[in-house]
Parts: structure tokens; C-alpha cells; sequence
């Protein structure tokens, strides 16, 4: 039978242990801080923001947001990052994408202060990340290796391809899947856009993830049977219902379901692991930067 991986109990779990540590911080007088800063009227942008707030709310950690209206200068941006670097109650800093068009991304990224870049995008954090010393790891790939463990999906010497080659997903899920450690092992293969033979690929491995972006993209054909497949894809695309619209991932669930041993569904399976892990990594910022040990999972 196909094992239909509950993400929502998983990051439940993690959430748990998280809130331990921030009552460990507080026996000693540290109260973990995120700020969220939204430059933006996407209206799915501020639904993330919300529920990154209210996910701090629950766990202990004080949560700081600030709104920039999108038609203000870059600089506007840039001096608000800098005041929350400075910031001595503020642990960790997200800067929710994207940005306008006239805010250079980079720049964002390269601003906030490495040790408060929770995201893991920094480039010193990536750079740290590629050399097997991750200080934070971007949270939805950390978020897909808790649900590979929580799963008892053993990596080592499995062959596994990720379907994808963003900065935020594909490129550091595949650099900790080839991680020697714990979660690693793995020999990855990286698909992407322009990637000849897609299905042939996906067949021959025993774990797919998908993260391209791409609308149901994978299916049962283009998996053996036995295969654990993680969709970390969510795309709205219409509906004949109420809303008009349902969200889908990467990867036609019915179908794949028929192949996969294990398989994680959208909505209800990697996403609640991306904002458990960025708690993680807020308390583990605010662990690292008072002195005060905690003992994160």
C-alpha cells in the first residue's frame, strides 16, 4: 500500500520540540525574535506572512512585522533591513518575496545579516551550506529531509532525483541529499527545463522530488513502482467550484499514488514543514546569538 505522508503531524512534532527549546531560551531570559517585512500586495504574499506570525505566536517567539509600501524606493527596503540587523530583540530577519521589480533581489539577500538570514540565502550561508558546514538550512529542503527521517526513507546510496534548480529548493535540496551525514548519501541528479528525457530519469530513481513549479508534471508513467515521491509544488489552476480554483503540486497525485511507496500530498504535506523549519531556524539563530545551548532535533 501507498503511504500517504502527513505532513501537518510531522511538523507538529517538530513545532513541539521547537517550543521546548523556547522555553529553554527563556529560563534564561532570551525570547526569540523574527521579523517579517512585506514590500508587496500580493495577496498570497501577506496569507504567508500571516501565517509565519501566527506559527511564532503559538511557539513562544516574538514576532516583529513591518509593511513597506510596494511603490516606496529600494532604499526604503535597504534602511529597514539595516535597523533590523542592529535590532538586539530581532534573531532572525525574512524578507517575504518577491520584491517589486525595481528592488534588486540580490542586493535584498546580501543585506541581511548572515547570522540573522533564517531563509539560509545569504551567500555566506550558502557558501557554508555547499561546504557540509550548513549554519541554517533553507527550510524547505530541511523541511523535505525531516520528512524523509520521519518517514524512515533512507537515503544512503539511493539514487535521487530532484526535479528543479531554484536557489530556494532544487539546488540546496540536492546539495544536502549529497551531504555525506545523516539525510545525505544519496547520488542526485539534478532535472530541470532543459533536461532531455525527463521520464527516463524520474523511472530510474528511487526518490523524485519535485520542485519546478510546473503544474502536475509528473506522473505514474514517468515513476517505477516503489518509488517515495515528495511534491513540493503548489500551483493554483482553475476549478469547477466555489472558489473557482484548487491547488495542485508538481506531480498528478492519482497517479503517482498508484506507483509510490510513499508519497506526500499538496496541500497537507511540505508545506506546513517550510514554516515549522523556519521556527527551527529562528530559535537556533536566537540560540546562537545569546550563547544560550538548546538541543533542536
Amino acid at each position: 500500500m501507498t503511504t500517504i505522508i502527513d505532513g501537518n503531524a510531522i511538523a507538529d512534532q517538530i513545532r513541539d520540540d521547537v517550543s521546548d527549546c523556547t522555553d529553554r531560551l527563556a529560563s534564561d531570559g532570551v525570547t526569540p525574535g523574527l521579523a517579517t517585512v512585506l514590500m508587496s500586495d500580493d495577496g498570497a504574499s501577506e496569507t504567508y506572512v500571516s501565517m509565519k506570525q501566527q506559527a511564532c505566536a503559538e511557539i513562544g517567539i516574538e514576532g516583529y512585522h513591518h509593511e513597506i509600501d510596494a511603490d516606496e524606493p529600494a532604499e526604503e527596503l535597504y534602511d529597514r533591513i539595516e535597523e533590523l540587523n542592529e535590532d538586539p530583540a530581532v534573531h532572525g530577519i525574512l524578507v517575504q518575496m518577491p520584491v517589486p521589480d525595481h528592488v534588486d533581489k540580490r542586493t535584498v539577500l546580501e543585506s541581511i545579516d548572515p547570522m540573522k538570514d533564517v531563509d539560509g540565502f545569504h551567500p555566506e550561508n550558502v557558501g557554508r551550506l555547499v561546504a557540509g558546514n550548513a549554519r541554517y538550512k533553507p527550510c524547505t529542503p530541511h523541511g523535505v529531509q525531516k520528512i524523509l527521517a520521519a518517514t524512515g526513507v533512507e537515503t544512503e546510496g539511493k539514487d535521487a532525483v530532484v526535479v528543479g534548480r531554484s536557489d530556494i529548493v532544487g539546488k540546496p535540496m540536492a546539495n544536502l541529499l549529497i551531504q555525506y551525514g545523516e539525510g545525505g548519501n544519496a547520488t542526485t541528479t539534478i532535472c530541470h527545463s532543459r533536461t532531455r528525457n525527463l521520464a527516463e530519469r524520474t523511472r530510474s530513481a528511487d526518490i523524485v522530488i519535485a520542485a519546478a513549479g510546473v503544474p502536475q508534471m509528473i506522473d505514474g508513467s514517468m515513476l517505477s513502482d516503489g518509488t517515495v515521491v515528495i511534491d513540493v509544488g503548489i500551483n493554483r489552476v482553475d476549478a469547477d467550484n466555489e472558489k473557482g480554483y484548487e491547488l495542485v503540486g508538481d506531480v498528478d497525485f492519482e497517479s503517482a499514488a498508484e506507483k509510490a511507496s510513499a508519497i506526500t500530498p499538496v496541500p497537507g504535506g511540505v508545506g506546513p514543514l517550510t514554516i515549522a523549519m523556519l521556527m527551527y531556524n529562528t530559535v537556533k539563530a536566537a540560540s546562537l546569538q545569546s550563547g544560550v545551548a538548546v538541543d533542536l532535533p
